[in-house]
């Protein structure tokens, strides 16, 4: 059989631009892309503007005889009846004495254990391009709530407008940003203190950091707080995890990202930090250039944030050898106490973070998920896996080891009982990158089922503090709830034992949303 040359000639293409862009730098790079990009932003059509959505008032309901667990104790309640009416929870209490209701429709949640609805506190769902298949899918994993990772003015406006098709049929969005923080439009502190206004006029829940220099990455967490706002998001490579933690930064994603943490959490810290670079991955005056944060977002985003074999170099992993030989557990633990006074969240991205420097895992070519996948994107994930296999056996155990590492520091935080909230950093699901693998690795991390469960549930509330409205299934909440077949405190994989979603007081069965999500794959095949 004749070899397929067009694949040939695709795999001739990537690796030209891989060469490219290690060959030529960044600031060349957006040099030849922002040039580009002008005429395709010119010849770009409008996009098509979505119509209004609203949630539907839901039909009262009462589900009786359920074992209700309070996460934030983990309390336990047999024999409960939970009321909800328009889409909220009215009353609990035991179904023995639960007044009878005829206009009531009744679930029978005998043997069952109803918990509050799981928020995805890191999740990129509204930059998926197909968002109704991504709704329909976290509504099966349970997720009832999102925090949406980053923003834009356009996606601002259709949130005021009601017209990101955020019905009953997908989760509540909790938090929304602005565009991300990076030298494109925060490139001095000015300019950072400017972006943060303009974002807050936008009504920008929070603040999302991503690449900036040292002093600008301080200002904007000043600025943030000025105007009310949280700010959240990665570490720059001059900026060490601690003292972000110290002067503010409220929530860090993935660790920080990057290597900062390790050299942080070395007995040899400033030895290592010395030798690390303090300036960004491409030239300060690659930002100034027409479009390069279009070109950025459009061309090399997906490179910066693949795999750690296209964002790690040799001497990034001769550093990472040297801080894991001198990791220290007391460091990791003393770091904590500084998350615990400076109420630091960290939200782990466990799965996504083994996608980046596990990539060889078998599970990454076996995940059933991957079938379900568009041949373009099979072949795409299968492309970089196989990339992976080929690195160097020495630098794979590197790598390897960062994960090992990961799993031992979160459980250490956890431990010490630093706050902690989970998310995927994915858009609803992927290969090797659903909550139950989420789960799954925060229990490898040392996290007992009540702690992922907290992590999921009430820290989220605590940390958007809506305790008044989410978090527990208590009077007054919002009628977002599961039930499960498996008491998830028993094991870890009873918290994925999903037999009913409730969101906003409508209610779906898991058949119904496995049925509603072949639909939706269907009408795009």
């Amino acid at each position: 059989m004749p070899e397929n040359t067009d694949d040939q000639g695709s795999e001739q293409v990537k690796s030209t631009r891989r060469t490219f862009l290690k060959r030529a730098g960044w600031g060349a790079a957006l040099v030849g892309l922002g040039v580009a990009a002008d005429e395709t932003i010119r010849s770009a059509t409008a996009p098509v503007v979505p119509p209004r959505t609203t949630v539907t008032a839901a039909d009262g309901v009462r589900i009786d005889d359920v074992t209700v667990i309070d996460p934030v104790d983990g309390s336990r309640r047999a024999g409960q009846s939970i009321f909800v009416r328009n889409g909220r929870i009215a009353e609990v209490v035991p179904t023995a004495s639960a007044p009878v209701e005829s206009s009531l429709r009744v679930i029978d949640g005998a043997g069952r254990f109803a918990v509050p609805g799981y928020n995805d506190m890191h999740t990129h769902l509204l930059q998926s391009p197909d968002t109704e298949l991504g709704f329909a899918l976290m509504l099966a994993q349970g997720i009832t709530g999102i925090r949406q990772m980053e923003g834009s003015e356009e996606l601002l406006t259709r949130r005021a407008e009601n017209r990101l098709g955020l019905n009953e049929t997908a989760p509540r969005l909790l938090h929304l940003p602005g565009a991300l923080l990076l030298p494109f439009n925060a490139n001095s502190a000015d300019d950072a203190r400017t972006e943060i206004a303009r974002q807050w006029d936008q009504g920008a829940d929070f603040i999302k950091m991503v690449l900036t220099d040292r002093d600008v990455f301080f200002a904007a967490i000043d600025a943030a707080h000025e105007k009310g706002l949280r700010i959240a998001g990665h570490l720059p490579p001059p900026v060490h995890i601690d003292a972000a933690a110290e002067r503010g930064l409220d929530s860090i994603e993935h660790l920080g990202t990057g290597s900062s943490v390790f050299l942080t959490l070395s007995t040899e810290a400033d030895e290592l930090w010395a030798q690390t670079p303090s300036t960004l991955p491409f030239p300060t005056w690659a930002a100034g250039i027409p479009f390069a944060g279009w070109a950025f977002d459009t061309f090399l985003k997906k490179n910066f944030l693949g795999p750690a074999t296209s964002t790690t170099n040799a001497a990034q992993l001769a550093l990472l050898k040297q801080a894991f030989a001198t990791y220290s557990e007391d460091r990791a633990a003393e770091l904590a106490g500084t998350f615990i006074e400076k109420q630091t969240w960290n939200i782990p991205t466990m799965a996504n973070i083994r996608s980046k420097y596990v990539l060889d895992d078998p599970e990454f070519r076996d995940d059933p998920w991957l079938q379900r996948l568009p041949a373009e994107q099979q072949q795409e994930h299968l492309a970089a896996v196989e990339s992976f296999h080929s690195t160097p056996s020495a630098d794979l155990d590197i790598l390897h080891e960062y994960y090992e590492r990961t799993l031992q520091t979160v459980g250490i935080w956890a431990k010490q009982g630093a706050p902690i909230m989970t998310g995927t950093d994915g858009n609803g699901r992927g290969v090797g990158n659903s909550f139950a693998i989420e789960f799954r690795e925060l229990g490898r991390a040392g996290l007992t089922p009540l702690q992922i469960l907290q992590a999921t549930t009430s820290q989220p509330a605590s940390y958007l503090r809506r305790t008044d409205r989410m978090g527990r299934i208590a009077a007054g909440m919002d009628a977002d709830l599961l039930l499960l077949d498996t008491d998830p405190l028993a094991s870890i994989e009873g918290l994925s034992s999903i037999s009913l979603v409730m969101r906003d007081g409508h209610d779906y069965t898991s058949a119904d949303l496995e049925a509603r999500i072949q639909r939706l794959m269907t009408a795009t095949d």
